[in-house]
């Protein structure tokens, strides 16, 4: 018996080799990236809803080929399957939702291509984007950056024996301890610290349940964790209520008041969603596939901005609303201010989120961020796809003709990420120039009248900063660090300290902008600002 159905399966694989050479054309037999093989029965495959189909996945390992004729040795089973995007549905190639089933058609958790397990995936086909990577880009900057973003595996595709060329298989946002790892919200968590956490919420189209926002007229937020389904009206009504009052107070707000801004939203989170829209320059940032979420009050249940999302018609490949321009912004656009979320225009008002903005923007282009980094991502990701792209664009014939919203139009592959990689350098440059903001240079001093000399570094710091100072004698010396609210948070007294440099490594505050102070035999100077990351 065992015999006959391994038989039958390899039957079966040989079945589709022999189907998709028979076509004559877009011949797939050997690939590096994992083959993936659904077959629907001949079902069509609908956005609204899940049909069941097979699927198959042929990969033998990172770096291993992987060929037609193999057997089906990373997933072999059951799905439901249904198409997937809005404007994307257009496209003749498709892109697909998918949902791991066991036998009675329950979701199965299952680890795919070395990704964490769950049920719940996503088979992105690049279409408008013939770079075919900049949804994965973004992605990896994302994770750079600290924040969770769906982890990506590029794929070839053939769904009923034709070949659909080169996916991007990811995970879909959803909230689990791998992906968004806040609470569950279950249908008991109605009163105290239980109702505060485990909400996810999406900005988008109007085609789920939720609410507008009161000073937006078009913005929209939808239940997504729980969805409509499933969230109760007391949860509805708590997370409501506190975006509505979040957004109440950063309206009404005329000055800058960090400790009541920073209890409502996780400011970095802000940042760092800001930082990569704008570098992006994506044109749907702020209004479309835009989410958020809440975790309890007892673990951090400040709003936290992201997962970011949907990334393909971002990084100059926009023809409309100047998305092809390397200059000017998105958040402060006057074509979204009755569409977008009015909370980054209005902070971007305040001098204080300026300069940490500033100060992030200039530790990340140093470090993730840098130039060097993000071309090294892209070359890794064309080396990968060296070979799998030829036979994409044998199946998908668009290399040197638009396809909406194109506004370059490369004659070949290799000018297709030639151009993501030079409009990436120029817009860098451009926010280097032009983003508002004043970050503190990379040390700080003091001069008193005496002669005293003082140096304070690194700044930014993470865990350590220095004092160095020409030694002129005995010193009182006094260092203070205020918050932007002038509250002081940190005090060392050092007398006569030993040598020209003190270290001080048990700095307790949290990350962010401060001003530092230092009173040398009563004599007071306050010098800049300085960062903490």
């Amino acid at each position: 018996m065992r015999l006959s159905i391994r038989l039958l399966k390899l039957f079966s694989v040989l079945f589709i080799f022999y189907a998709i050479n028979s076509k004559g054309q877009d011949i797939l037999t050997t690939s590096n990236l994992p083959i993936v093989v659904i077959n629907t029965g001949g079902n069509c495959i609908v956005p609204d809803s899940n049909i069941t189909a097979d699927m198959g996945i042929i990969y033998n390992g990172p770096g291993s080929v992987n060929h037609i004729s193999n057997p089906f040795n990373n997933y072999d089973g059951k799905i439901g399957i249904r198409c997937r995007g809005n404007t994307s549905l257009s496209f003749p190639k498709k892109s697909y939702s998918v949902e791991t089933q066991d036998s009675l058609g329950q979701n199965l958790n299952v680890s795919l291509i070395d990704l964490p397990s769950e049920n719940d995936w996503v088979f992105y086909g690049p279409y408008s984007d013939k770079s075919l990577m900049r949804n994965a880009l973004i992605f990896q900057l994302a994770r750079k950056l600290g924040w969770y973003a769906s982890r990506t595996k590029y794929c070839e595709l053939i769904l009923d024996s034709t070949y659909q060329g080169v996916y991007v298989f990811t995970e879909k946002i959803k909230e689990d301890e791998e992906r968004v790892d806040i609470a569950t919200l279950s249908p008991n968590d109605t009163i105290g610290d239980e109702l505060t956490g485990g909400y996810m919420i999406q900005v988008d189209r109007w085609d789920g349940d939720g609410w507008f926002s009161n000073f937006t007229q078009y913005t929209y937020f939808e239940y997504y964790e729980p969805d409509d389904d499933d969230i109760l009206p007391v949860q509805k009504a708590y997370i409501q209520n506190y975006i509505n009052d979040f957004e109440f107070m950063l309206d009404t707000l005329t000055i800058w008041d960090h400790e009541l801004i920073d209890s409502s939203i996780n400011l970095k989170s802000f940042y760092d969603y800001l930082i990569l829209n704008e570098l992006a320059k994506n044109v749907d940032a702020y209004r479309l596939s835009t989410y958020m979420f809440k975790d309890k009050d007892s673990k951090d249940g400040r709003l936290t901005m992201g997962p970011i999302w949907d990334y393909n018609i971002a990084f100059g490949n926009c023809d409309y609303y100047d998305g092809f321009l390397t200059s000017g912004y998105i958040y402060s656009d006057s074509i979204y201010n009755n569409y977008a979320l009015f909370w980054f225009k209005k902070l971007m008002e305040f001098e204080p989120f300026q300069d940490s903005l500033k100060c992030r923007w200039e530790l990340l282009r140093n470090s993730s961020l840098h130039m060097d980094s993000i071309s090294a991502s892209i070359d890794s990701i064309q080396w990968l796809l060296d070979e799998p792209n030829e036979r994409n664009f044998i199946k998908w014939n668009i290399l040197g003709q638009y396809v909406w919203p194109n506004y370059f139009v490369g004659e070949t592959y290799e000018e297709e990420v030639d151009y993501l990689k030079e409009w990436i350098e120029e817009r860098m440059a451009w926010l280097d120039n032009n983003l508002p903001g004043d970050c503190p240079t990379s040390s700080g001093s003091i001069k008193f009248t005496n002669g005293q000399l003082f140096i304070i570094y690194p700044n930014p710091f993470k865990s350590e900063l220095r004092i160095k100072f020409n030694n002129k004698g005995n010193n009182d010396l006094q260092f203070s660090i205020f918050d932007l609210q002038g509250r002081e948070v940190y005090q060392i007294n050092l007398k006569d300290p030993v040598g020209n440099e003190v270290a001080l490594s048990n700095i307790d505050i949290e990350d962010g902008l401060y001003f530092y102070r230092i009173i040398l035999n009563r004599n007071a100077a306050t010098s800049g600002k300085i960062l903490k990351y």
